[in-house]
């Protein structure tokens, strides 16, 4: 079975809402989907290219490769099916393998169960063909296999990607509430950032949006930050290949910038975190990390973004305070920001009502299961009225 040069489909997951930005990124990497849905993009591909796909992309959760569809109207047409896969070209009989699969069949009450029933059959399979069974688990540090299964529709992929690619693998010290790699990323780039003016990034907890700003501005991937992934425990694997790719991406990544990347917050521990969190991603020289208040974070008089991703009252009790907070970011930014487009990221819209600016855009996210929205506002040198007549 050779996966690794034969062309089957691919799907590319990504939490909800994210599938436009992963979009971007799957085109500028040369692919061109064949279809885009609410949770993933579809290509047609080898194992070879989902190399480079999970090296490059920043918004994705799993690189999927297809192995086989077919019909699976309960447990035992499943086994029956996934039985007659060579799994013994795929997976070393001494090795070790997992199964994650996405269940909705009226004989399965867990998931657990239609897992169990996938290690059963690769496992079978293997012993009937070596003689020994290959050893499974829960861990996702290996050979990882996954079934999608919706009533008697069932697809079997190679997990290429093994742990999920949406943690960026640099964030050694998460911090209080963080905000997910890919989600910050597909949030810098829906503000239209041009990676080529300034970013201030006030109450920037742990540091994630002023770091992946600063990966974005230097095109450093986080394929640099990882060595191991799903698709290097598929017999055939040829590492030439992936080190080839990954020094594409060393000689693609730029060292300086020529603009600020500002990050403040008011926890000297939160700003002791991000600076240790941007050393580990190798951008700590290009991040102006202070200590202060928001109301005092340095901004320079040329344009860019100012992002904030502030809390959003979840825990009872501390409404009352957040919402001065939130009219403070909303003054802060009508009087120190004129000139920069400024967002606010937030779960909570009757505290966004207390910023005091209209947005000129409301950006649809999730964070985690949390409806939130990404607010643009235009901050214009002055009101914006019509010219008087001369």
């Amino acid at each position: 079975m050779q996966v690794f040069h034969t062309e089957s489909k691919i799907i590319i997951t990504c939490n909800k809402r994210l599938s436009s930005y992963l979009q971007q990124e799957v085109e500028a990497l040369g692919f061109t989907p064949t279809r885009v849905f609410q949770t993933g993009v579809e290509l047609k591909g080898t194992v070879t290219d989902s190399i480079a796909l999970n090296l490059n992309l920043r918004c994705a959760s799993q690189v999927l490769y297809l192995l086989k569809s077919f019909k699976a109207a309960d447990p035992n047409e499943l086994y029956n099916e996934l039985v007659t896969i060579e799994w013994e070209k795929l997976i070393d009989f001494s090795g070790y393998f997992s199964v994650s699969s996405n269940v909705n069949n009226e004989h399965i009450l867990t998931p657990l169960f239609a897992n169990v029933k996938v290690k059963d059959a690769i496992a079978d399979r293997i012993k009937s063909i070596k003689g020994i069974r290959p050893n499974s688990g829960a861990d996702a540090n290996k050979t990882l296999v996954h079934l999608y299964w919706q009533d008697s529709d069932a697809d079997i992929f190679i997990d290429t990607s093994g742990e999920t690619l949406a943690k960026h693998s640099y964030r050694k010290i998460p911090g209080k509430a963080p905000m997910l790699e890919a989600l910050a990323t597909s949030t810098i780039m829906a503000t239209r950032w041009d990676r080529e003016s300034t970013f201030i990034n006030p109450m920037c907890g742990s540091g994630t949006l002023a770091i992946e700003a600063a990966l974005l501005a230097t095109d450093k991937c986080p394929g640099l930050f990882r060595m191991n992934y799903g698709f290097m425990h598929i017999l055939g694997y040829d590492e030439t290949v992936f080190f080839t790719e990954r020094r594409k991406l060393k000689d693609k990544a730029k060292k300086e910038t020529g603009f600020k990347i500002i990050a403040t917050d008011i926890s000297a521990d939160a700003v002791d975190i991000a600076k240790k969190n941007a050393k580990t991603a190798g951008v700590e020289h290009l991040i102006d990390f202070s200590v202060c208040d928001f109301e005092d974070t340095e901004v320079p008089e040329d344009a860019g973004v100012v992002m904030f991703n502030p809390e959003y009252g979840e825990r009872l009790g501390v409404h009352s305070k957040l919402e001065a907070t939130y009219k403070r970011m909303g003054d802060f930014m009508k009087k120190k920001c004129l000139g920069y487009r400024g967002y606010i990221f937030t779960g909570n819209p009757d505290l966004a009502k207390k910023i005091g600016l209209r947005p000129s855009r409301k950006i649809e996210f999730y964070n985690g299961k949390l409806d939130c929205r990404l607010l643009e506002y235009e901050l214009y040198e002055g009101s914006k009225r019509e010219p008087k007549e001369v």
